[in-house]
């Protein structure tokens, strides 16, 4: 199976130079937990609730006053949208990821992959009284 398969197509995405809030503002307005961060057209990153955490609210910065760019890491991980699924599921397992911006061969943003969507959450089944 193809990652073209199984992400999630056009993703939200934020510019590299919008403030912190208003990223931790649409991370909580559309429940997720990831944005794809583009400058001038191009994929520099992604920015996660735990960027927000780790380097902006523990680093006691101001979060109106701090560009979403700074606070990213500057390394960007991504797949291609014609990779098979289990190669890029094993990629994601090394480096620990949760998410991946996915590009087409062109290197342009077309979706992005969430563990979720290659291991969907099982529904618990209720436990049994007998």
């Amino acid at each position: 199976m193809k990652v073209s398969e199984v992400m999630t197509k056009n993703p939200e995405v934020i510019n590299a130079g919008e403030n912190v809030l208003s990223a931790a503002k649409r991370l909580a307005d559309k429940d997720i937990g990831a944005l794809p961060v583009e400058k001038d057209d191009r994929l520099i990153g992604i920015l996660t609730d735990r960027d927000i955490v780790v380097r902006l609210i523990a680093g006691q910065r101001d979060p109106a006053g701090t560009q979403v760019e700074d606070i990213i890491s500057p390394l960007v991980k991504y797949c291609f949208e014609d990779e098979d699924v289990s190669h890029v599921a094993s990629n994601m397992d090394q480096l620990l990821v949760r998410r991946l911006p996915v590009v087409d061969r062109r290197k342009r943003l077309v979706g992005i992959l969430s563990i979720e969507d290659i291991r969907p959450r099982r529904r618990s089944a209720a436990p049994s009284l007998g």
